[in-house]
């Protein structure tokens, strides 16, 4: 995150670090002050958090990592939402990316129960938040990207060999989705939005 922070200082622009548990209501609550008393405002939500674990199946996977998954990748998107949600009515062109996977676009057997589930179930929360709240102005993106060369990677079963990691998809790649999104026009609303390797089949 620093990193990236001072990416953008050196290109102009301002930042602010607030690092926490987007599982811990308490600390969404208090990023969510921290950020508007500091910039008076949320336009935009990037909503990038996921867990996986290599227990996958129904022969080996532990229902406390089920829940923690779960927790990751589905309440706690719905929860850093529910939270911004005054502050993007009142941006009045309010923009959420919800950063998915793959598996959440097509079943990916290799992906895992709860996984699968938790990214399957962000397609209806993105698309509910753009029938109720496209009166307020508010556009939502569910971003399904296929496999990507991040540390990510480290929670699958076998992790793919530095070949294969050169094949994939890149941060740089989810990163200009999320421009392109993020840059679009008020009057564009990018509903789904799949990006994939060639070498992924």
């Amino acid at each position: 995150m620093a990193e990236v922070a001072e990416q953008i200082t050196e290109a102009g622009g301002e930042a602010v670090v607030v690092p926490l548990d987007v599982t811990d209501a308490d600390q969404v609550i208090e990023a969510h002050r921290k950020i508007v008393e500091t910039w008076g405002r949320i336009d935009g939500l990037v909503l990038s958090a996921g867990l996986n674990n290599p227990k996958r199946s129904w022969a080996n996977q532990d229902l406390g990592d089920f829940s923690a998954i779960i927790e990751t990748n589905l309440t706690a998107v719905v929860r850093v939402i529910d939270v911004s949600l005054p502050q993007l009515r009142a941006a009045g062109d309010g923009v959420v990316v919800v950063i998915s996977s793959y598996s959440g676009w097509q079943f990916s057997p290799g992906a895992g129960v709860a996984y699968s589930a938790s990214k399957t179930a962000l397609s209806p929360v993105v698309i509910s938040l753009n029938k109720q709240e496209a009166a307020n102005g508010i556009r939502a993106t569910h971003l399904c990207p296929g496999d990507v060369a991040t540390e990510f990677l480290n929670m699958r079963p076998v992790v793919p060999d530095q070949d294969a990691q050169a094949r994939m998809l890149t941060a740089d790649d989810i990163g200009r989705a999320v421009g392109f999104v993020l840059d679009s026009p008020p009057y564009v609303r990018v509903d789904e939005l799949v990006i994939s390797p060639v070498s992924q089949r």
